[in-house]
C-alpha cells in the first residue's frame, strides 16, 4: 500500500466520542471513508494540548524532547519568565523537513506552531498564533499577496473565542473553518505538493464555546436552549467540507483525517495558586481584594516553595536552592517534597462534579529526557473534568466561571485517526499513538524512516 503523496486534514480538538459514534449516523463522508480506512482513537501527547502536539504527531518526538509543555513554557528559572512558542521552538526535523531530503515539495497550511513561517521545499503558511493579517505568515512571501488577490483573506483564528456572545462566535468559527478549507482547496489546486496538511483551529473554538449547550451530562446544561443541535450541525458541516475537498484526490494519494487531541465536559475550575496558598506553600506579600493575575511582584519568595500556572492542565513549580533565585527547597529534599505535595493533590476533592481523581505526575514519570525548562509536576485535575485557573483573590479553590472567559470544555487523552485508502478494509485499531503518525505517513510515501522513530501504525 505504498502511494508517492499524502494529504492530511487536521482538526484541532475533534473529538473522536462524536465523529466515530453519536454523530456519525449523520456524516455521510465519514461514514464512507471508514469502509476503506485504517481508523480508531489516537493516543495524545501528555500533556494533550494543541502546543505541542501538532509538532509532536508531525516530528514523532515527545514533548520532552521538543522541550514544548504548552503554548507558553518557561525561559529560564527565573519567576514567571515565558515565552509563548513559536515555530522556532521546533528543532527537531517534521515530516516536511524530511522528506524534502528525497526533493519531495510541501504545502503545509496553518499547522501549529508555524509562525513565523519557515524556509521549506515548498509552502508554509502561519497558523492561529500569527498575530494578525499584517504579520510576514506566508513563505515564500510573495504567497501572502497571491492569496489575497486571488483567494481573499486568510483568516487566522477566532481571536475572541471566550466570549458571551454565542450568535457572533458561531458565525466566526464557520467562517474560520470555511476560509481554512476553501485556501485549502485554492494551494492544492494551483500549487505543485507531495505532501500537503492544514489544521482548522475551528472545532476546538466550537468545543470551548459551545459545549455545555450540547451535552446533557454539563453542569450547566439547560435544555431547549436555541444551541442543543449546533455541535451536530456543526460536524456536518465539516463531514461536508470534507467530502468536498477529498474530490480533488486522485488513486496516489493517501487521504488521512487527525486530530491532536480530544474534548469533554469541563465542571469547573481547581484554582492552583489559591490551594498553593492555603497550603502555606505559597506566601504573597498581601492578599489581593479582587481577582487579580498571578504574578511574581506579588510574592514573597523567601518563603515561598511553590507556584502554579494555569490553563487545561496544572503546572507547578518548585522554589529550588541554587535553582530559582530565591530558592528555599534544598535539592536533598527534593523527593521527599514532591511526593508530599503529589499525595496532597490526589486527595483533592471537587464540589459539584462526577471528578473523582487527580493525576500528578513528573516529567520523569512521561519522558525519558525533558529539556528545556519543563514544570516540576504535571496536575491533571478531576482527570481533565477541571482546568487549572492560576489566578488569585477568589477567597476559594474552586471557581466555576475561567478566569480567562467562558469556556465549556476542556482537553482529553484521545484524538482522531484516520488513513483513508481503497484497498483497506475496515480495521478499526485501539492502539494508535499520535508518535505513530509521523512514521506512517513517511512509510507510506516510500521514504526511510530515521531512526528513533517509533514504529508505522499501518
Amino acid at each position: 500500500m505504498l502511494n508517492k503523496k499524502a494529504f492530511v486534514i487536521g482538526l484541532d480538538c475533534l473529538a473522536p466520542q462524536l465523529l466515530f459514534s453519536e454523530y456519525l449516523k449523520d456524516l455521510p463522508a465519514i461514514n464512507a471513508l471508514l469502509k476503506n480506512s485504517v481508523w480508531g482513537r489516537m493516543e495524545s501527547t501528555l500533556p494533550p494540548i494543541t502546543c505541542p502536539a501538532w509538532a509532536s504527531m508531525v516530528t514523532g518526538k515527545d514533548p520532552g524532547l521538543l522541550g514544548i509543555y504548552g503554548f507558553r513554557n518557561r525561559a529560564d528559572y527565573s519567576y514567571q519568565k515565558l515565552q509563548i512558542t513559536t515555530s522556532q521552538d521546533v528543532k527537531e526535523k517534521a515530516i516536511w523537513d524530511i522528506i524534502a531530503e528525497d526533493g519531495k515539495r510541501s504545502i503545509v497550511l496553518a499547522v501549529p506552531p508555524s509562525y513565523p513561517p519557515k524556509e521549506i521545499n515548498g509552502i508554509m503558511v502561519g497558523c492561529f498564533l500569527t498575530p494578525d493579517g499584517a504579520s510576514e505568515y506566508a513563505y515564500p512571501k510573495a504567497l501572502k499577496s497571491e492569496i489575497k488577490n486571488n483567494f481573499g483573506e486568510y483568516i487566522i483564528d477566532v481571536r475572541d473565542f471566550r466570549t458571551g456572545d454565542k450568535t457572533k462566535l458561531l458565525r466566526d468559527i464557520y467562517d474560520l473553518s470555511d476560509n481554512r478549507f476553501g485556501l485549502a482547496e485554492y494551494l492544492m489546486k494551483n500549487k505543485p505538493w507531495d505532501f500537503f496538511m492544514f489544521v482548522d483551529m475551528g472545532p476546538d473554538r466550537f468545543h470551548h464555546g459551545f459545549w455545555k449547550y450540547c451535552d446533557p451530562s454539563h453542569n450547566k446544561f439547560e435544555k431547549g436552549n436555541p444551541y442543543v443541535n449546533a455541535m451536530r450541525d456543526y460536524y456536518k458541516f465539516l463531514d461536508a467540507k470534507i467530502g468536498a475537498i477529498i474530490k480533488n484526490l486522485d488513486s496516489d494519494t493517501t487521504l488521512y483525517i487527525v486530530s491532536d487531541h480530544g474534548a469533554k465536559k469541563l465542571d469547573g475550575c481547581l484554582c492552583i495558586n489559591e490551594w498553593l496558598i492555603k497550603k502555606g506553600y505559597l506566601v504573597l506579600k498581601e492578599y489581593p481584594k479582587k481577582i487579580t493575575n498571578f504574578s511574581a511582584g506579588i510574592v514573597d519568595w523567601p518563603k515561598t516553595k511553590a507556584w502554579g500556572e494555569g490553563g487545561y492542565y496544572g503546572r507547578i513549580f518548585f522554589n529550588i536552592k541554587g535553582r530559582e533565585p530565591n530558592g528555599v527547597i534544598e535539592k536533598k529534599d527534593r523527593e521527599k517534597f514532591t511526593k508530599k505535595l503529589a499525595a496532597e493533590l490526589k486527595s483533592i476533592k471537587y464540589k459539584n462534579s462526577t471528578a473523582k481523581k487527580t493525576i500528578v505526575l513528573r516529567p520523569a514519570d512521561i519522558y525519558r529526557e525533558a529539556r528545556g525548562f519543563p514544570p516540576d509536576l504535571f496536575v491533571f485535575f478531576g482527570d481533565l473534568y477541571w482546568r487549572s485557573a492560576a489566578s488569585i483573590g477568589f477567597n476559594d479553590i474552586y471557581a466555576f466561571e475561567n478566569d480567562t472567559g467562558p469556556d465549556d470544555a476542556n482537553h482529553d487523552y484521545h484524538g482522531v485517526f484516520m488513513m483513508y485508502d481503497k484497498k483497506i478494509r475496515n480495521p478499526r485499531r485501539s492502539n494508535i499513538s499520535i508518535y505513530g503518525f509521523a512514521p506512517t505517513v513517511l512509510n507510506n510515501m516510500g521514504v526511510k524512516v530515521p531512526d528513533g522513530m517509533k514504529s508505522p501504525i499501518v
